[in-house]
């Protein structure tokens, strides 16, 4: 059933067909078979044994890369997400969940699973293991070699969706992080709540927790039922779990709360991030989370302003020169437009630096979206000294906007 579904959602989709980015195109590197484990128990997919790469564009990063795929196309229907590595007796434990007198997972991978910022929105990376992962990702992307050995070769695949948001610079890279990987292909992989795919050694490389996320397949079972039976067996607060066909139509999973693990800058500013949909793109911090990382305070020029405890120093120590130098009556106290507010993008189901208390926006009036906007320049550097990133860089500019990118000490 979760097969069937996946077809008709990919069918809906009005994507471009994939293309593989850069004028150097790897070659297929194995004609092995890597067929699925078959039969009534859960099943995993073998993972990759073929040789790395020879010429692959990045072989401080490569793995062994997949052969043709040959093997079973399974649907995904859940998807487990915690904030460190799932132990080898939960993975058993989820295994042995049945609903009646059926097994409740028919087949399983498991994924490094983490999230980055970009231009204001949060987007989800995986490292995945090719071989493992493809029968997940519906039939083109399963078949797609040339996006598999890319991969596998050091280089990152990127939802062919995403083509138009995600910025990549002129030599073909994206920025995740303090690191910098080379797309290779536009992906047509069907799994929601992925947005990048990545090989182990790069997971590694970014810090993911390494295999703290699992995407199931419930065979003939509803995936509401299995849930509901993992829940009963873990608790509530063991995974945030996502139902992706609820994703996949763009819906919500209201009420469920669902884990952010960052990675790149903003980790130590953000720890685990536990929120709750709660509609009208509206989301419920953990309050605990919220205790523990937003504090009110008062800073020069706009007074008392609520954000993210770790960005608080940076953010008075910009403005404190921004005085320094006579710039003060540049930046509108009146027309500041706040920084800790919990919810999605307007239109989406993406989070910004906003919910993480880690953005804040001032002078709204004259820098609304898309325009060159009216922010002094020297402002603006200032800022970008003390480890902000402005939004009047992006493609789609944001001029009013400031968010966290990387921490400074102020000393």
């Amino acid at each position: 059933m979760g097969l069937a579904r996946r077809a008709r959602t990919g069918a809906a989709r009005a994507t471009a067909v994939s293309a593989v980015l850069g004028a150097a195109l790897l070659a297929g590197c194995a004609d092995a078979d890597k067929g699925q484990a078959d039969g009534g128990e859960p099943s995993k997919a073998a993972a990759s044994t073929e040789p790395v790469p020879e010429d692959a564009l990045d072989p401080a990063h490569a793995v062994a890369a997949p052969g043709k795929f040959t093997g079973t196309q399974y649907g995904d229907d859940l998807l487990l997400v915690s904030d460190e590595t799932i132990p080898d007796e939960d993975v058993d434990k989820l295994l042995g969940v049945k609903v009646k007198k059926n097994k409740g997972v028919a087949a399983h991978t498991l994924l490094s699973y983490g999230s980055f910022t970009v231009d204001g929105k949060v987007y989800n990376v995986a490292a995945v293991d090719g071989a493992a992962y493809r029968g997940f990702t519906g039939s083109r992307s399963a078949e797609f070699q040339e996006q598999w050995d890319r991969i596998a070769g050091g280089e990152v695949a990127v939802m062919d969706h995403l083509q138009k948001e995600l910025p990549i610079d002129g030599e073909g890279y994206l920025q995740i992080g303090k690191q910098r990987l080379h797309v290779g292909a536009w992906s047509p992989a069907e799994v929601e709540s992925v947005d990048v795919m990545i090989n182990s050694r790069w997971g590694e490389e970014l810090g993911l927790p390494e295999n703290n996320a699992v995407l199931i397949n419930t065979g003939i079972a509803s995936p509401q039922a299995v849930r509901e039976r993992i829940e009963k067996a873990f608790g509530k607060e063991r995974f945030s779990i996502t139902a992706l066909d609820i994703v996949a139509s763009e819906g919500l999973d209201l009420g469920t709360f669902q884990n952010v693990v960052p990675v790149g800058a903003f980790r130590d500013a953000v720890g685990t991030y536990r929120y709750t949909p709660i509609g009208g793109g509206r989301i419920a911090p953990d309050p605990a989370w919220v205790r523990s990382y937003i504090v009110t305070e008062q800073v020069p020029i706009l007074g008392r302003v609520t954000c993210n405890k770790h960005m608080m120093p940076q953010l008075r120590a910009a403005l404190i020169e921004v005085v320094k130098r006579g710039l003060a009556k540049e930046i509108h106290a009146d027309e500041y437009a706040g920084c800790y507010y919990p919810r999605f993008i307007a239109g989406s189901t993406k989070l910004s630096n906003h919910s993480f208390g880690l953005a804040l926006d001032f002078n709204v009036p004259g820098n609304q979206r898309g325009t060159v906007g009216q922010m002094n320049r020297e402002v603006v550097a200032i800022f970008k000294y003390w480890g902000f990133a402005w939004g009047g860089d992006w493609a789609w500019t944001d001029p009013m906007h400031f968010e966290l990118e990387r921490i400074v000490s102020p000393g």
